[in-house]
């Protein structure tokens, strides 16, 4: 039992040592901020969202960007 919960202990610290990034394909990375900042105004006139929580915002404006082509990915 002891081995096992240090085995979760250690997945743990190294799955925090991950780090993620947006790629697209045809654009290079200094243009997702431009693309960011266009779906997040957007996001931020949608009268749906304009009463939301924060994390509400974030999904939707997550969701546009990967609509414009952008992928999370793991490095």
């Amino acid at each position: 039992m002891r081995a096992w919960l240090m085995l979760t202990i250690c997945g743990l610290m190294l799955s925090g040592c991950s780090s993620t990034e947006w790629v697209h394909p045809n654009k290079p990375s200094s243009e997702y901020i431009n693309d960011y900042n266009k779906c997040q105004n957007l996001v931020l006139r949608d009268p749906k969202l304009q009463q939301g929580s924060q994390l509400m915002i974030l999904n939707a404006t997550e969701r546009c960007v990967q609509k414009e082509g952008w992928r999370l990915v793991e490095q």
